[in-house]
């Protein structure tokens, strides 16, 4: 059990949050969420002490043990693989480390052996004959192969000392689990296999994760950081979201008498508590909504930004034709013989094992590149937009400001005038005196909703976004999703975020170096198919 007492923190005249008062228990897992900047991954450093508050204090149950996913990717660089998972149990490792110190020595005394001993004893007690193969295991478990294992962390590609690092984390059953966006650059097999383990871990897990598909299989509890307040709220994220915004409509009506009211919330959370039964947290996360008090739930005082996409004219019926085209990296065979043909209204995701595959292919239909071989066409009616995953050739520009950067891209004197540009960056949360913010200086996520800016102002009938929801926080990928859902021309995307792929596909179509699997189905649906999961696991070699 975690405890926090009247924990307070602020940086100059800023206050993050203050007198909080929170206790994480076990066998819960906690949510962290809040707009950006809001302090998410600053409470996670204050509650494992790398971060002192202002006022308050965190304290633990005597004898329990925290694991936290560490963000330095470079301290274990001297070290194997596997030996750095194991040196996620600390205590476990000191006693090893210190046992073969001792077994080393040429000079072997007694006093030497009644130490080795109690080590031994030790060591037994932790299970520390089995570390070595529970280490291996959950780095199979994460896609890190044996081949990786003895090989050192300085010789490992960036993206995989990410998984190494969750492995670490993961290690030796810790009594708290920190986990900082624990899904980045993990694919979708291996955040399946995260959501099951934390699903079967017993303990008490505290996360900050902008994927609502993890956030809502995983989390009991939701950790609200908002009106400098951290406030706790029961169910998961998608139970959060809805009721906070069906009190905030409901505040919004004058009209309806309070006890409409309570009843309508009422009617929500049966409901919601239903559904829930069909999880795979039903027993609990049931429980806990029944218990839920009317009063415990409160609106968000969250911003969305207003992201509405208009065409400038409707497709016809011939969209995007592409034939017998392949792509090859460094002799790499990205994909090969790609006969497609795209129909009016899909919206369709792709998907591969290698990332580079798709953001190829979409270079190539947007004309950025040439392909290997092949061919492709547009319909006479297609205007398309595109977002690449990689924005940094726009922002190039150091001395532009917000309301010149966007003027860029403006196609009539309306959208040119100060004004209109005004209104429209404030829709996307630039507001007052940030619409003339440096281009120089925008966080990752202010860049991409430049780029969303961009898109609006394109009005194409054929979108093509590659990742597009990467730095973006919840309230920009909820606004996004939304607005692509309900776009009515076609989509071709790209993107790690499950509730992203699955509300906006309705085809789904996976690049391999040996062709290709196209299917007319939800994403959901798709990954359960397995006989198409066979398919796609034969022709991927």
């Amino acid at each position: 059990m975690i405890q926090v007492n009247n924990l307070s923190l602020q940086f100059g005249k800023r206050v993050l949050f203050e007198d909080v008062n929170l206790k994480f228990v076990d066998g819960n897992c906690y949510g962290v969420i809040g707009a950006n900047g809001a302090g998410k991954s600053t409470f996670l450093k204050i509650l494992t002490g790398d971060q002192d508050p202002n006022k308050g204090s965190v304290s633990f149950e005597p004898g329990k043990r925290m694991a936290v996913l560490k963000q330095d990717h470079y301290e274990f660089d001297e070290v194997n693989v596997l030996n750095t998972v194991m040196m996620g149990h600390q205590e476990l490792w000191k006693i090893m480390d210190e046992k073969n110190k001792i077994y080393e020595k040429p000079d072997f005394s007694e006093e030497d052996g009644m130490r080795a001993s109690e080590l031994e004893a030790e060591f037994a007690e932790m299970d520390g004959w089995n570390a070595e193969t529970d280490a291996a295991t959950i780095l199979s478990n994460l896609g890190i192969s044996e081949d990786y294992h003895y090989t050192l962390m300085a010789d490992m590609p960036g993206e995989l000392k990410v998984r190494i690092l969750l492995a670490q984390a993961l290690f030796g059953n810790p009594d708290i689990l920190v986990l900082d966006e624990p899904t980045n650059d993990l694919d979708i097999k291996t955040i399946s296999w995260l959501e099951d383990f934390l699903l079967d871990f017993k303990n008490t897990v505290i996360v900050v994760s902008h994927d609502r598909h993890f956030l809502d299989t995983v989390c009991t509890h939701i950790c609200d950081i908002d009106y400098g307040k951290i406030n706790l709220f029961t169910g998961n994220y998608t139970f959060w979201y809805k009721s906070s915004q069906l009190v905030a409509r409901q505040n919004s009506d004058k009209n309806k008498k309070l006890e409409e009211k309570r009843k309508e919330l009422q009617e929500f959370i049966s409901r919601f508590s239903a559904n829930a039964s069909k999880s795979k947290q039903a027993t609990s996360r049931r429980k806990l909504l029944d218990k839920l008090q009317l009063e415990d739930i409160k609106p968000s005082s969250r911003k969305y930004p207003g992201i509405i996409y208009e065409q400038e004219r409707e497709a016809g019926d011939q969209i995007l034709h592409i034939e017998n085209m392949s792509a090859a990296v460094q002799g790499e065979q990205l994909f090969s013989g790609l006969d497609l043909n795209v129909s009016k209204g899909d919206k369709i995701a792709f998907l591969s094992k290698n990332s580079m595959a798709i953001t190829r292919l979409f270079e190539i239909i947007t004309g950025e590149i040439e392909p290997d071989s092949g061919s492709f066409h547009y319909g006479t009616t297609i205007k398309t937009t595109y977002l690449p995953s990689d924005n940094s050739k726009f922002f190039e520009n150091k001395d532009l400001n917000l309301i010149d950067w966007l003027r860029q891209y403006a196609t009539t004197d309306e959208e040119r005038d100060e004004v209109y540009l005004r209104g429209f960056l404030g829709r996307m949360l630039f507001s007052g005196e940030e619409a003339l913010k440096s281009s120089a200086v925008l966080s990752g996520g202010e860049k991409v909703r430049c780029m969303i800016s961009r898109m609006l102002f394109g009005r194409g009938n054929l979108l093509i976004l590659d990742e597009p929801t990467n730095h973006l926080d919840l309230e920009s990928i909820t606004a996004f999703n939304n607005a692509l859902i309900n776009f009515p021309g076609t989509i071709l995307f790209a993107s790690h975020d499950h509730e992203f792929v699955q509300t906006v596909a309705n085809r789904i179509i996976e690049l391999t170096p040996n062709g290709i699997v196209d299917k007319l189905m939800s994403y959901d649906d798709y990954l359960k198919d397995d006989k198409i999961q066979a398919q796609v696991e034969e022709m991927y070699g």
